[in-house]
C-alpha cells in the first residue's frame, strides 16, 4: 500500500465536479469502487476551517468512500460504486446520506428546513427543505474523487491525515466531532418529538 502522504497528494489533486456536472448524462463519475472528497465554497456557520485543506477557493470538510468495507459476517459485500454513492448525496435524502443531514442539520436556520419524520415514522429526512438543500449544495458544494479497489483503507489513513469536520466515523479526534454529535442528536430527538408527517414523494432532485 503506499505511503499516506502520496494518497494524499493524489486525492488532493483530483479535479472538483459541481452538482450539475456529476448529474448529467453520461455521468463524469466513474462506476468504480474509490474514495471521493467534498469541498464547499461557502462553510457551514459555526464549522471550523482552520486547517482544512483548500483549493480553488473551495474547503475540503468532508471524505467518504464507496463500497463499504465488507462485511465479516458471512453477507455478500457491497456492488455499490461512487457514481451511485455521490449522485445519492447530490439528491437523495436525509435517510441514506449521512453528508445531507449533516449540512440540513447545521443549515437548518439559515435555509429554514428542519428534520422530520415520515411515513413509517422510521425515515427521517427534511422533507420539502431536500430540494432547498440540493439548491445550496449546487452552489456550494463540489466533488473530487480517486479509485482505489479497497478504499476503506485510504479513508481511514486520510482522516487521521487530513482536517476534515463533518465526518464521523473514525473521526472522534477531531475538535468539532462532540459539536456535530450534538448538533445531529438534537434534529433527532426534535423529530422524535412531533407528529409523524404523510411522506412528500420528493427528494433531493
Amino acid at each position: 500500500m503506499q505511503d499516506v502522504p502520496d494518497h494524499a497528494a493524489e486525492y488532493l489533486a483530483a479535479v472538483q465536479h459541481s452538482r450539475e456536472s456529476v448529474l448529467t448524462r453520461p455521468s463524469p463519475v466513474p462506476a468504480i469502487a474509490g474514495v471521493y472528497g467534498w469541498w464547499f465554497r461557502d462553510i457551514s456557520p459555526g464549522v471550523p476551517a482552520d486547517g482544512c485543506t483548500t483549493s480553488n477557493g473551495l474547503t475540503l470538510l468532508y471524505t467518504g468512500i464507496s463500497p463499504k468495507k465488507p462485511p465479516t459476517n458471512g453477507k455478500p459485500p457491497s456492488s455499490q460504486t461512487i457514481r451511485h454513492r455521490i449522485r445519492t448525496h447530490y439528491s437523495g435524502n436525509a435517510e441514506g446520506s449521512t453528508l445531507r443531514r449533516t449540512l440540513g442539520c447545521l443549515l437548518h436556520s439559515d435555509l429554514g428546513i428542519e428534520l422530520r419524520r415520515y411515513g413509517s415514522g422510521k425515515r427521517y429526512t427534511f422533507g420539502i427543505g431536500e430540494q432547498k438543500l440540493s439548491q445550496w449544495m449546487a452552489a456550494n458544494a463540489y466533488v473530487s474523487w480517486i479509485e482505489h479497489e479497497s478504499p476503506w483503507e485510504v479513508e481511514d489513513r486520510l482522516i487521521e491525515h487530513l482536517n476534515v469536520p463533518l465526518n464521523l466515523d473514525g473521526n472522534k479526534h477531531n475538535s468539532f466531532y462532540p459539536t456535530l454529535k450534538t448538533v445531529r442528536a438534537a434534529a433527532v430527538a426534535r423529530a422524535n418529538s412531533i407528529p409523524v408527517l404523510a411522506n412528500p414523494g420528493v427528494g433531493g432532485r
